[in-house]
């Protein structure tokens, strides 16, 4: 099950893995880690002790992970569970971590470590330059403010000697082992809702986690709020341009998301804006599912 941030994915996961004796195994690349549980919207205490949640919170804040390693835990999770009688519930908003699981990744050419340290010693703006001019399709296709991404598109291009969109549409054939459901709402009523959170985020703890969170890598500082609070904290913002530019950021996020979910996959949806609490949803989305039965 995947949609957008904010949509309800969490509570309605969990109504199905309690209808379904089921364990959720989480796909988000931010919730992780360990030690921004508020920030990066992780379940709570509660529903971690009402269903078994594997994948989330167990990745120190130094470390980093993609999609190749999600995708080889993932595989073990979801063996490990179903082997205990339980039904995986797969659940997330990291498109890139759904689909390198569910069709598999593409082989890619082995590390050109020369490359790959000469990328890496480039300014951000001197490597944005440099993809423009190798594959001007890739800078309408990443976030430009994120060094890692863009040194990481521009290695594939430059060592791939092929535009980033073929690389990045090149998967193994897909699985029919997964039935899929994609949660939506309409756009005001999304908004409303991340505006909230964001709210709560920052009322809630976020700021002490970011606080204690110095030694923090490039994949944990990536989260959406991080750099913002940072910022707050060093008195370079208020706590109110904070707040904006976090649900600034998350609403990009939300309408990225449902691009993805609209182009790479093709899994029913279900419309949860007239519904208060998403776990409301449950005997509508179990009839979804039950209908992709093979």
């Amino acid at each position: 099950m995947t949609g957008p941030t904010g949509v309800g994915k969490s509570s309605l996961a969990l109504a199905l893995a309690e209808c379904l004796n089921g364990e959720i195994l989480g796909a988000d690349a931010f919730q992780i880690y360990a030690g921004l549980p508020v920030l990066t919207a992780q379940p709570t205490p509660e529903q971690l002790d009402a269903v078994p949640h594997h994948l989330v919170g167990f990745l120190d804040l130094s470390e980093n992970f993609d999609a190749a390693r999600y995708a080889n835990a993932a595989r073990e999770a979801l063996a490990a569970i179903s082997s205990r009688g339980k039904l995986p519930i797969l659940v997330g908003g990291t498109g890139l971590y759904l689909k390198a699981l569910t069709h598999g990744l593409a082989e890619m050419p082995p590390v050109d470590p020369d490359l790959r340290a000469r990328i890496s010693a480039m300014p951000l703006a001197q490597a944005v330059e440099e993809l423009g001019k190798a594959d001007p399709e890739a800078l309408g296709q990443i976030d430009l403010k994120n060094p890692v991404r863009v040194r990481r598109a521009l290695e594939i291009v430059l060592q791939t000697s092929r535009p980033l969109a073929e690389s990045r549409g090149t998967w193994k054939n897909p699985s029919n082992e997964f039935r899929g459901l994609v949660l939506t709402r309409e756009r005001e009523d999304l908004r409303d809702r991340i505006e909230a959170n964001v709210a709560q985020m920052l009322a809630g703890g976020a700021i002490e986690e970011v606080r204690h969170a110095s030694h923090a890598g490039d994949g944990a500082r990536r989260a959406i709020g991080f750099r913002e609070i940072e910022e707050f904290l060093s008195g370079k913002s208020s706590l109110d341009s904070c707040r904006e530019a976090i649900a600034t950021a998350t609403k990009q996020y939300a309408k990225r998301q449902l691009t993805w979910c609209r182009t790479q996959f093709h899994f029913p949806s279900l419309d949860l804006t007239e519904i208060p609490h998403p776990e409301s949803a449950l005997p509508r989305a179990l009839e979804i599912l039950a209908a992709q039965a093979p």
